[in-house]
């Protein structure tokens, strides 16, 4: 048996191979209502984790907290003690205009621009999701967006405005925090990792407003929040081991 990890405090005995990512440790919960044969596993710092059963498959559900950091530490540990398969299910702010609130933005491709990333490999290096749950992701959900997505490191510079209608002008969809150290990761370490992301800001909108209605359970945020995790569970259910 694999040692109890340090940070996620799990060991292989959890004898799971296929995982959903959160960042928020309350979205756990959320994918566990959804879920039979609910058992809660471990609570350490950001990472919170749940193990249950979805039309007789059995998922671990684990939050990341934000940023590249802590989801890579979530990635290499979960290698560590068995894990084969991840999809993120997140949170985003659209970068084009045409995406309304709700709306899932599945990654294709991630824009690199976290900083944790390149310490693993060259700047060119590309992030991107396994071929068979993107294609599962659109057998699924085709009324997605798919496309490329932008991972960064923060919210609040003041060139943050600017750097993000550049990226727009290249067609970028939206943007998080977590996807491309997941997908490098993915590469890497050899598990399939797919990004699934709940849009809850428009485009050059407030981005406080956005995440004030999924806090609160309001409106098509929530449903899109809720359709991520079901999409997920889906995709898990049918994708070979």
């Amino acid at each position: 048996m694999i040692e109890k990890q340090a940070h996620i405090q799990l060991d292989s005995s959890i004898n799971v191979q296929k995982a959903i990512l959160v960042g928020d440790p309350a979205r756990v919960d959320k994918v566990g209502a959804l879920m039979d044969n609910v058992q809660p596993l471990a609570y350490n710092r950001e990472f919170k984790s749940i193990k249950g059963s979805y039309q007789g498959e059995e998922i671990l559900v684990i939050s990341t907290g934000i940023g590249a950091p802590s989801a890579a530490i979530a990635m290499e540990e979960l290698h560590n003690i068995g894990i084969t398969t991840v999809i993120r299910v997140g949170s985003c702010g659209a970068m084009q205009k045409s995406i309304p609130l709700g709306a899932l933005i599945i990654a294709t491709g991630t824009v690199r621009d976290d900083g944790l990333s390149s310490k693993y490999v060259p700047p060119i290096y590309p992030a991107i999701p396994d071929a068979d749950l993107l294609q599962l992701a659109k057998k699924h959900y085709p009324e997605g967006y798919f496309g490329i997505t932008r991972a960064h490191d923060g919210f609040y510079m003041d060139s943050n405005e600017a750097i993000e209608q550049e990226w727009s002008q290249y067609g970028v969809l939206g943007g998080d925090m977590e996807t491309s150290i997941i997908f490098v990761l993915g590469t890497l370490r050899k598990m399939k990792a797919l990004s699934i992301l709940n849009n809850v800001v428009l485009y050059r909108a407030d981005l406080s407003t956005g995440v004030n209605h999924l806090v609160s359970g309001e409106n098509i945020v929530t449903q899109g929040e809720r359709a991520s995790i079901q999409l997920a569970l889906t995709i898990l259910t049918e994708q070979e081991d």
